[in-house]
């Protein structure tokens, strides 16, 4: 697995904050303050991460300190600012601030806390005198303003108003008090029935996810506009779902094939939101998401006649005041490359005003294979001149490859005189939102040279090449000698890895393997020049015939695959058994990819090692769903078809938490994207994201003070909040919309394609045999159906209740591992094959009994006592064994009323998924004689009171006292 770009944004700088006195104590008839800590990474263990440096400003942590380097001359204090956005304050609270600090040379510095937009309203502000040795300071207040967590509550120090240059460090930063807990519920509420909010295509299955802990079949009902009842069936109870944490039921109303508007399913209360059954909303989404490029670009004019009023603005970054452009923009001071480049055009990358090589690269290359593969095996006149609202309309050019070369052109510019490509350019230091690119005062820089920038322009320059070869020769061989020259300089400097600390002003997009991207460009090469050396190289390498494409699949950081489809798609001279490798590679990834999205309830294909959802976890499911669809390309079997869009419903609201993750798509979809001009949440007075962006999506790691504050212990498919300044899981990139305007294409091509005919059921699986029979669990194998028309799509593995059939888990391989059953108790379990035409046929059935427990029920005892508020709770649980015998060790199981959320626990290991918590036995509470008890405690947020019903110790059921 590769790592992910560094965070290309660090914080807004802000004015200086009106100076406030100091409480010294609480106010009369004040509840009183828990030790809640408001401040984030205070210790700088982490990082400097979440904290910013203003302009001129720069953060670096030095020995477990957070160092600043202010520079002289300012005029206030306020003018050199270190700090930390989105702290949560509550009017009429005590809070304490403590922090260690000292200066290189004596000087005083202000910790402000306060508002981090305009008005800047102040909080209160404490003024100490730092000196060359640490110093502990300590103060006290009580604020008369509210900041919610998701607020624009600030926490910083004004280091300004000093002659002489300085570097400032602090340490131990913390800022403790309020009542309220920080995080809570800060998304939209989601849905329990979960639904595709745009619509779902005619001929193809149509899923839902029902969230229940009901664990018998539920009605549901389908519902058209008018609220007359079209069709009901029942639930398929799945269990516990470990993406999301949600214990899910699946709704297949696939038997309803009507095409309209503003359906809804509906189980019990629950109402989904509206959706549509048919296609074209699927052609508006392919235009829509191939715009987000024209908005996006530098060096030009964005205007109204093709995005609005709304969405226009003057061009960015042309040198006209304050803007400072790039067309003579030289090297970092810290590199003597003795020359400056002209480098405007090309697409802004993300939330930032940066222009990155590597993340251009790919971005380029999946604009311009959308076409290259629509003109081999699809549809290319959907993406003719004329298609697209550009500026190049009508010049008789396929507007997809006017708005691919705006790009190009810019990649070219970066390659310096010795063919070597710069691997990116950007501001100086990192600017605050919001702000138009017109409006940037920051100088442009370039920076170093890197062997990976220098393989993405190669591969794309060479791709670019062969794709305009008969459209504009100039340009060709313009391409193809940059290409030629940029995999030369590549090869005598194989090893020039970008600085990965080079992350002032824009992200370091450090990648220090880079023989995937030597093997991409050799491909492209090679399919457009046809050249033995390109040749040799290609088929040499390490990832060749597809050896790097795996499950977790591929983006700016792992590009092996790219070079794989292009071969696999442009006739290039291989041996055609070479080739069929390739596409049986991308077929076997596609199976596992449907095998995963079966056992899940919000079906996406994304795989990680340990289960969690990294940085921009939608680009990598736009990946793997391309992987799907090149499966349908080589095969023609429906159920690759069938995965396309099952992944298109997690995008477009079929996910935990209600938001199709495409802005201006579906009844909830995300609003507040981060991004400089998009940035309405801050400032009414500009624009949310025009329809077509893809989100970045859940990421478990929280790596911004918004998603760390509000979101600690989400599950992995929960891990997101629409807020702009959660830049880790809501940002938005050339690179994803990229790998979406693929999808989306395709989708667009694919939505009248019906799935072969097919009348014959799968052959008859074998009755399952059953191995390693637990308490609570079996092996099951059987003897693999057949298929020879559409394939087998999957089994179903049932238990066969009277006359009903209650499904266990869905699989794609002949056999499954079956959990959570019940001690000595017998099952007769079938399997049902499915093919990909939806047919099905079913195996004799089979009895197996599960052990009996060892433990009898009743071996422990709960006293459970709870104090309730609205939004929370506090609990002590005494916990006795009541087994007859010692523990050595216990585990404390129960699942959490309503939508509570631990927040803080005691006397024990705590940890919660979902609404199931776990609380594990310390060291020094192990040990529990018969009779003997302990006892453990928590604090929670959220709605919902009462005593749980489910208390199980060790696996075992408890009684109450």
């Amino acid at each position: 697995m590769r790592s992910l770009p560094s965070p290309r944004w660090r914080r807004r700088t802000t004015a200086a904050l009106a100076l406030v006195a100091v409480g010294g104590a609480l106010a009369s008839g004040t509840a009183y303050a828990a030790d809640y800590e408001r401040l984030i990474n205070g210790n700088f263990s982490a990082g400097a991460d979440p904290w910013w440096a203003g302009t001129g400003v720069s953060n670096r942590v030095v020995n477990g300190e957070l160092c600043a380097t202010v520079p002289g001359g300012t005029a206030n204090p306020w003018d050199a600012l270190i700090g930390q956005n989105g702290v949560p304050f509550e009017a009429g609270q005590s809070y304490t601030m403590k922090f260690d600090a000292w200066a290189a040379s004596p000087q005083p510095i202000t910790a402000n806390l306060g508002e981090a937009v305009s008005p800047y309203r102040g909080i209160a502000a404490h003024t100490v005198q730092l000196t060359t040795t640490k110093q502990s300071f300590s103060f006290t207040f009580t604020p008369e303003l509210d900041f919610p967590d998701a607020g624009n509550g600030q926490a910083s120090f004004q280091l300004g108003g000093q002659a002489a240059a300085n570097t400032v460090c602090v340490d131990n930063v913390s800022l403790v008090g309020g009542v309220k807990p920080p995080g809570g519920d800060v998304n939209e509420p989601a849905k329990k029935i979960n639904v595709d909010q745009v619509a779902y295509v005619p001929g193809l299955t149509k899923h839902a996810t029902l969230t229940s802990d009901a664990t018998a079949a539920q009605t549901w009902t389908l519902k058209n506009a008018a609220g007359t009842t079209v069709a009901t069936g029942q639930t398929t109870p799945k269990g516990l779902d470990a993406a999301s944490g949600d214990r899910v039921h699946l709704i297949d109303f696939s038997s309803f094939d009507t095409p309209g508007t503003g359906y809804a399913l509906t189980v019990g209360t629950e109402t989904s939101f509206p959706f549509d059954i048919g296609t074209t909303a699927f052609s508006k989404l392919r235009y829509d998401s191939l715009a987000y490029f024209y908005h996006n670009r530098s060096g030009i004019e964005i205007q109204a006649q093709y995005v609005g009023e709304t969405y226009a603005r003057p061009a960015g970054h042309l040198n006209v005041a304050p803007n400072q452009g790039d067309n003579n923009v030289p090297c970092l001071a810290t590199l003597s490359c003795g020359y400056n480049l002209d480098v405007r055009g090309g697409w802004y990358d993300a939330g930032d005003h940066g222009k990155y090589v590597v993340n251009g690269g790919i971005s380029a290359w999946q604009v311009l294979n959308t076409y290259e593969r629509a003109k081999l095996i699809g549809d290319a006149a959907a993406l003719g001149d004329g298609k697209l609202r550009i500026p190049e309309g009508a010049n008789g050019v396929p507007d997809i490859l006017d708005e691919a070369r705006w790009e190009v052109e810019f990649l070219l510019k970066m390659q310096a005189p010795n063919g070597m490509v710069h691997h990116k350019i950007h501001d100086v230091n990192w600017t605050g939102l919001p702000l138009l690119p017109h409006e940037d005062p920051q100088p442009r820089r370039l920076s170093d040279t890197s062997t990976a920038a220098t393989l993405n322009t190669a591969a794309v320059a060479a791709q670019a090449a062969r794709i305009w070869k008969t459209i504009d020769p100039t340009f060709s061989a313009k391409a193809q000698a940059a290409a030629v020259k940029a995999y030369a300089a590549a090869k005598a400097n194989p090893n020039k890895i970008a600085d990965p600390n080079d992350g002032t002003g824009g992200g370091s997009y450090s990648d220090p393997t880079v023989t995937d991207e030597f093997y991409w460009a050799a491909a492209e090469l090679f399919t457009t020049t046809g050249e033995a050396t390109y040749r040799s190289d290609l088929t040499s390498s390490p990832h060749y015939r597809a050896a790097s494409l795996d499950d977790r699949g591929f983006d700016w950081g792992a590009t092996g695959p790219l070079g794989d489809i292009t071969l696999a798609l442009v006739p290039n001279g291989l041996p055609a058994s070479d080739v069929t490798a390739i596409k049986n590679a991308f077929v076997a990834i596609a199976d596992k990819h449907l095998t995963q999205m079966a056992s899940q309830g919000y079906p996406a294909p994304y795989k990680t090692r340990t289960g969690e959802y990294d940085w921009g976890s939608g680009g990598l499911i736009a990946n793997n769903t391309a992987v799907l669809a090149l499966a349908h390309d080589f095969t023609g079997q429906a159920k690759y078809r069938e995965g396309v869009f099952q992944a298109l419903h997690y995008f477009l609201g079929r996910n935990p938490l209600s938001y199709s993750y495409v802005t201006g798509y579906g009844e909830q979809p995300v609003k507040n994207v981060h991004h400089r001009h998009w940035a309405n949440q801050l400032d009414p007075e500009l624009p949310t994201a025009p329809p077509g962006a893809l989100s970045g999506g859940p990421n478990s790691a929280l790596q911004d003070p918004i998603a760390a504050r509000l979101l600690q212990g989400c599950a992995p498919q929960k891990c997101f909040v629409d807020h702009i300044e959660a830049y880790s899981v809501n940002e938005v990139t050339i690179n994803w919309n990229s790998a979406f305007a693929w999808v989306a294409n395709w989708a667009a091509e694919k939505v009248t394609t019906a799935p072969p005919v097919d009348t014959t059921a799968p052959s008859q699986p074998g009755a399952p045999s059953a191995s390693d029979i637990t308490t609570t669990g079996a092996k099951l194998t059987w003897t693999a159906s057949t298929d020879a028309e559409s394939g087998i799509a999957g089994y179903d593995v049932v238990s066969v209740e009277g006359t009903t059939q209650r499904v266990l888990t869905t699989v794609t391989s002949p056999s499954a591992t079956l959990t959570g059953l019940t001690p000595d108790t017998a099952y007769h379990l079938a399997v049902v094959a499915k093919n990909g035409a939806g047919l099905k046929s079913q195996s004799v059935a089979t009895t197996v009994r599960t052990k009996a427990t060892d433990t009898p029920a009743g071996s422990c005892k709960i006293t459970w006592r709870a104090t309730s508020w609205s939004g929370g709770m506090s609990a002590n649980i005494t916990v006795a064994n009541a087994s007859g015998q010692a523990w050595t060790g216990w585990k404390l199981e129960f699942t959490l009323p309503g939508t509570q959320r631990i927040s803080q626990g005691w006397s024990a290991t705590w940890s919660q998924s979902g609404q199931a918590a776990t609380a594990t036995n310390l060291q020094w509470n192990g040990n529990l004689a018969n009779g003997g008890s302990t006892q453990v405690g928590f604090n929670s947020s959220g709605s919902g009171s009462g005593e749980p019903t489910d208390f199980r110790v060790n696996g075992q059921p408890c009684t109450k006292g």
